[in-house]
């Protein structure tokens, strides 16, 4: 549906979105118990087009989550366990040499796990930087190298990737240049008391959960147009991009704690990632243009991998939420009062 369609087009389109991400929502939360944020930034980036980073302490279910979605969307869905040893050829795929009916021999392409819909890159930390590359490559290119051959990805291509942030120990820190291909970045916590109780009943009891198929490549893919075609009013951009510029030291829109205590700041890529995450956040209220505050409430999620502080950030106890929440203050939406 393009820009110039009706007003009755653009209702339809929203209310056929919120039907189908409803859809799926229900089936991953036949599963998954609490996490609704969590829930609600997956599915935005899977509609958006982006891969989300997934940081929380083992248990949480990280892992289910995705598999989860894949089995919902009956989208092809494969894991990588990411190890030290781990080659790029491991997770790409490579030449085989395999023995032909007529005795000879011919090299075939045998695919790694990079080759699907749904990646879940597991403990994405634990890979060396060369490895790390082979993903940044699917990530950004929707593409796989392998000798001089390229190779196209299939689309949808999503990789949610899962980190633990407190064992050290054997890991290779992100880049900042892969952490920013990244759309998301959302945290897992730990469960309310009561929903622990739940989420015994579920994983002890004898009924084994089943999820159904509720969607598929197609209609994801068809979605994902829809959320492009939702218009962005001129001020909605420009509180995007101010937001942005506002994470950058020394910025005109900069306050204070992000001079003296951040290193770095998003790059335009922030930026865009604000505009798509707030369009499928304008969807889902049921309106087919973006708001201030549809940008806003997506901004944590959107920002916190792309802050990097500096020594004196780290030494008075700062962290990149702590950033984005003095940018959202400093920078008021268009009609609050300054």
């Amino acid at each position: 549906m393009s820009m110039q369609g009706t007003a009755e087009d653009a209702r339809r389109a929203a209310q056929e979105f919120r039907e189908v991400e409803g859809k799926i929502r229900d089936q991953v939360g036949r599963m998954m118990v609490g996490q609704r944020d969590v829930i609600d930034g997956v599915l935005a980036a899977l509609f958006a087009g982006g891969h989300v980073l997934l940081e929380g302490v083992p248990g949480l279910g990280k892992t289910m989550l995705v598999r989860s979605l894949g089995d919902a969307v009956h989208l092809a869905f494969s894991r990588i366990q990411f190890t030290p040893d781990m080659m790029p050829a491991d997770i790409r795929g490579t030449q085989v040499l395999v023995e032909t009916e007529g005795g000879g021999h011919e090299l075939r392409f045998q695919e790694g796990p990079l080759v699907a819909n749904l990646v879940l890159a597991d403990e994405i930390n634990r890979a060396t930087p060369k490895t790390q590359s082979a993903l940044l490559e699917a990530m950004q290119e929707r593409q796989i190298t392998v000798g001089k051959e390229t190779r196209k990805l299939p689309e949808p291509y999503c990789v949610m990737a899962t980190q633990n942030p407190v064992e050290q120990e054997g890991t290779y820190p992100l880049p900042e240049a892969q952490l920013d291909r990244f759309l998301f970045k959302l945290v897992v916590g730990y469960p309310a008391e009561a929903e622990y109780h739940e989420i015994l009943d579920r994983t002890t009891g004898s009924e084994t959960v089943r999820i159904e198929p509720v969607s598929d490549a197609a209609e994801i893919l068809r979605l994902r147009e829809v959320v492009r075609s939702v218009p962005v009013p001129e001020t909605t951009k420009t509180h995007a991009v101010r937001l942005v510029v506002a994470t950058q030291p020394g910025g005109e829109w900069s306050p204070d704690l992000v001079t003296e205590s951040v290193a770095l700041g998003s790059s335009p890529r922030g930026a865009q990632a604000l505009l798509l995450a707030g369009k499928v956040q304008a969807l889902r209220a049921g309106r087919f243009a973006v708001s201030c505050e549809d940008v806003r409430s997506v901004a944590h999620a959107v920002l916190r991998h792309r802050v990097i502080l500096n020594f004196q950030g780290q030494s008075d106890g700062l962290t990149p939420d702590d950033v984005v929440n003095a940018v959202l203050a400093h920078v008021p939406a268009p009609g609050d009062a300054a």
